[in-house]
């Protein structure tokens, strides 16, 4: 069924020619991805079993500072599905925090402000920047956090979090927009989360995500951003997945306020697109 998945989302050759409209609209909206894709997306529980059969190895992962580490959970999920990378980050020396705010439901412009406050708090204990980490819709949380508090915010890892071009290519839209009913965005507020950063920052994501279109992922070119691409992981394994553990590690590692690209090399090598 995963060999029919990638099938299904691998671009066919054209038979026939298409007409300008239908160009026009394919080049301005993204589709969320294939329902084949989606259907085994149950596939994250073996990223998760690859997580704890490789532990050994990610003892090994990049060490840096040791400063405080917000990790936000995408929609629907909670402190609980972030448990897995917070611990790995923990023994690399990490002092890591959980949102605390339960399952999270969207709302973006009612948990904004509970966010600035909590990275306020985190910040003042420290006493030093924050690095924030987000896991699909969390990460959209985290670019707006390092927008607006840039003087608090270090660097910002993203794991595929929907922030560019088309965000509502998603098969989750209709359930978010029932849950959260903020209706839509206001005006320049997508623009500026999908433009460029203050601080550097780094897009995780999977070509096989079955839940929000992989364009979303890509992170407009700039000196301090990049993307990184995780081969064969799924959208609810992408955020417990061993290869994005150890690119997170490598991007936490680098000194405050520089910025060099992911090499894609160690151990996980070749599940680096």
């Amino acid at each position: 069924m995963v060999a029919a998945a990638i099938n299904a989302a691998t671009p066919k050759k054209r038979v026939h020619s298409t007409q300008k409209s239908q160009k026009s609209e394919a080049t301005t909206k993204l589709r969320p991805p294939p329902l084949a894709l989606t259907l085994v997306e149950g596939r994250g529980f073996v990223e998760l079993a690859a997580t704890f059969a490789t532990r050994s190895i990610l003892r090994h992962a990049p060490r840096g500072d040791g400063h405080s580490v917000l990790v936000l959970p995408g929609f629907l999920a909670s402190d609980r599905s972030t448990k897995p990378i917070r611990q790995f980050l923990d023994e690399l020396g990490y002092e890591t925090h959980g949102w605390g705010q339960g399952q999270n439901l969207g709302k973006f412009y009612k948990m904004r402000d509970v966010l600035e406050g909590l990275v306020e708090e985190i910040h003042a204990k420290s006493g030093q920047k924050i690095s924030i980490i987000g896991w699909s819709l969390g990460g959209v949380f985290a670019r707006y956090l390092a927008l607006v508090m840039p003087d608090k915010v270090r660097s910002v890892i993203t794991l595929g979090s929907p922030f560019a071009a088309d965000i509502h290519a998603t098969s989750a839209k209709k359930l978010y927009d029932f849950l959260s009913n903020e209706g839509p965005a206001r005006p320049g507020d997508l623009e500026q989360i999908a433009g460029d950063l203050p601080v550097p920052n780094s897009s995780i994501y999977t070509k096989l995500d079955g839940i929000v279109n992989w364009k979303t992922c890509i992170a407009k070119p700039a000196a301090n951003a990049e993307t990184i691409e995780i081969r064969l992981a799924s959208h609810v394994g992408i955020g417990v997945n061993p290869a994005a553990f150890w690119a997170a590690a490598d991007r936490l590692a680098q000194p405050e306020g520089t910025f060099k690209p992911f090499a894609k090399n160690g151990p996980f090598s070749l599940a680096y697109g």
